[in-house]
């Protein structure tokens, strides 16, 4: 799903965005509630920042990258976590692109996002590559998603992925 997020855009540079988990809903500009058998995944656009949230029998997960007041936790490279019965993976990666190539990814990735089920993206007033996007999707247990925030005054695509799934015990020597 594609929309046009009618909200000035916020956040302004990658460096600003920052990772948390566990954090209660935020207002969303857009929504997608999916269903992957017995997970619930709600996927929230927060203008330039995204919030997944996951619900199964087991327990719930909350994903927020954004800019967040307050918060002492830029955006990691990577975190494993294991809580409950899950166990969390998050990476994220900066990439800086030329503006020709960022108009060529921006136009790809919306592209992609767009016209698939699991897909939600947003793009802001006065630029066209000025978007964030989210693609879910559930394999072999486990519930995946990867997302892109787009600054192109910058040059600069915040790529994340994220994978959460049942802890898998340490087999018995």
């Amino acid at each position: 799903m594609l929309t046009t997020l009618q909200t000035a855009y916020s956040d302004t540079r990658a460096a600003d965005l920052a990772w948390a988990l566990g954090r209660e809903p935020l207002p969303a500009l857009a929504v997608l509630d999916l269903q992957f058998d017995e997970a619930k995944l709600q996927l929230r656009l927060l203008g330039a920042s995204h919030q997944v949230l996951l619900e199964e029998d087991r327990g719930t997960c909350s994903e927020t990258v954004a800019c967040i007041p307050g918060s002492s936790t830029p955006l990691p490279l990577g975190v494993a976590k294991r809580f409950g019965d899950w166990e969390y993976e998050f990476a994220a990666r900066v990439e800086t692109l030329t503006e020709a190539a960022f108009a060529g990814r921006a136009q790809e990735l919306l592209a992609l996002v767009a016209d698939h089920p699991h897909g939600l993206a947003g793009t802001f007033p006065g630029s066209p590559h000025a978007f964030t996007a989210l693609l879910a999707q559930r394999t072999e247990g486990q519930v995946r998603w990867r997302t892109w925030h787009a600054y192109p005054q910058e040059g600069k695509l915040v790529v994340t992925r994220t994978r959460v799934g049942v802890r898998v015990p340490a087999p018995a020597l």
